[in-house]
Parts: structure tokens; sequence; C-alpha cells
């Protein structure tokens, strides 16, 4: 298996420049209002949801602004719906009931890159004015990719257990995926340097993490980042534009507004590059 794996890597490398324009697709649509689906049916809509929810504590994103669709609903994420696939229409209806529209992505996820419910849903959001694309992990046929706006189709060849493409097909798609929502969300200005900025100190772990990026990027001791912490109502981001520009929170918020979000447009400088270490019991 190991040995198998080895060659994942290099077939996500391949679309690497379809991963950029994917990328800057979901750019567009989050700085314009719109939102990012993945719509997949098994293992590849259980990797959609799992990409979905690590959004919002990651990166302080709305829980609406990335979210996953699985053929046959939440009880398949637990147990596998046979059947619930097999029709496009299922796909075109999880599509309207999500409401997608004219400023969305959708991405559908599909490792044979032929599954019904995927192509109904992505044909049904084309036709709604959302922009779309395809992760599959074996080539498609052109006529479809042509209705696409990008296709990411890193072949992976054959599993080691035949047809399981929970094995490489699913760990291709996992790293895709994280390329995706973690391009964009750097681009909008989610992190600074490599740090995660615009998370919210929620829990104790985030909180621990809150307080160290503080620290690093604006060299201020433990209790000072604590107290401009709470000051800038836990955003890690908005206190490092209190401390950087010397403002109050609102005027700390209207200057990330003009920005963009995007801290070093406002502070200015060279972002740092810190790693910092992994509390006992966290991650």
């Amino acid at each position: 298996m190991n040995a198998e794996d080895r060659a994942v890597p290099d077939a996500v490398a391949s679309q690497r420049e379809q991963i950029a324009r994917a990328i800057t697709l979901i750019e567009f649509a989050f700085r314009t209002g719109g939102r990012l689906f993945y719509a997949g049916a098994g293992t590849s809509g259980r990797l959609g949801i799992l990409d979905a929810s690590e959004c919002p504590p990651t990166f302080g994103s709305h829980p609406d602004l990335v979210q996953g669709i699985i053929a046959g609903g939440t009880e398949a994420v637990f147990r596998a719906q046979e059947g619930a696939e097999d029709l496009p229409e299922n796909g075109a209806k999880a599509v309207d009931d999500h409401g997608i529209r004219a400023g969305d992505v959708l991405i559908g996820i599909a490792a044979s890159g032929t599954t019904p419910f995927v192509r109904g849903a992505l044909t049904r959001a084309s036709a709604l004015g959302a922009r779309t694309g395809i992760v599959a992990c074996t080539p498609i046929d052109d006529a479809f990719a042509s209705l696409l706006d990008v296709a990411i189709i890193p072949v992976t060849g054959p599993e080691i257990v035949t047809g399981s493409t929970r094995l490489k097909a699913g760990t291709a798609t996992k790293m895709v995926l994280n390329m995706l929502t973690t391009g964009a969300m750097i681009r909008v200005g989610k992190t600074f340097g490599n740090l995660m900025v615009d998370l919210r100190a929620t829990n104790l772990k985030l909180v621990d993490r809150s307080e160290r990026i503080l620290m690093e990027v604006c060299d201020i001791t433990r209790d000072v980042a604590r107290e401009l912490l709470q000051r800038a109502d836990n955003r890690v981001k908005v206190a490092i534009v209190m401390q950087s520009l010397g403002v109050d929170r609102e005027r700390a918020e209207r200057a990330l507004e003009a920005g963009g979000g995007v801290v070093r447009r406002v502070i200015g400088g060279d972002p740092p590059a810190v790693q910092l270490p992994v509390p006992e019991g966290g991650q």
C-alpha cells in the first residue's frame, strides 16, 4: 500500500494549473458573496463534507461559506446509502435544495468521473449560472468536460484492493480539496504569513494558539496578548491590526475592510514565518 501511495502526490502535482484555476474561481466567489459547494457520493461525498467542516475552526469562516453535499443525505455520512448516487435527478434536486445560484462554485467529486448524482448536480448548477468543476481520478469524456469551468483529474491508477476508491483516489481527493480551500482562504486574507490569523478563540486550545500568534507577530507578552485578544472580541486578525496601528477595535475593523481582509495590506511589512509548537493534547 505504501508503495502505491507514493504515486499519489505526483498525480496531484500534475494538476497544479487546474487546481490554481479552481482556487481563482473560489476566491472570486468568496469576494463577491458566493459560496463553495462540494457534491459527491460515498467516500467522495464524505471527503467534501470533511473539508467543508474544517473551514470554520481553521479559518473563522461562516459555516455556510463552504458546504458539502452527499448523495443520500446526512445518514450517508455514517452508513452507505446504496443506490442514492444512481439518479442524476437526485443531484439536481440537491442543488435546488441547497439554493445554489449564480455566483456560487460547485465542485463535483467522483473518483470515476461518471457518478450520475454528481453529473446531475453539476449540470443543474451550471444551468443556474454557478461556476462548476470536477475532481476525478480517472479521465472524463471531453463532451462532459467541455461543460465545466475546470476539471482536476489526478489519475491514480488501479487500487491495491480493486475498486476501493477510498484508497489512492481518496487520498488524492483529500489532497486536492485541502489545496482548494486553503489556497482560496489564503487569498482572501485568512492567514498572515503561515499563521491562521482569522481563527476565533472559542475553546482553550484556540485561546492558547491565538495568544501565541499575537505574541509572535506583535512581540508582546502573554498577558498583553490576552488583554488585547479580549478587546478584539477574540479575533486575532483584528487584534494584530489594533496593536500594529495603535487603534481601537472599530478602526481596526474598518481598516481590514478597506484592505480586503488582508492583514499585510493594512499594516505593511513582511509577514512572519514561524512554527508554533503544538500544545500537549492539542492539534
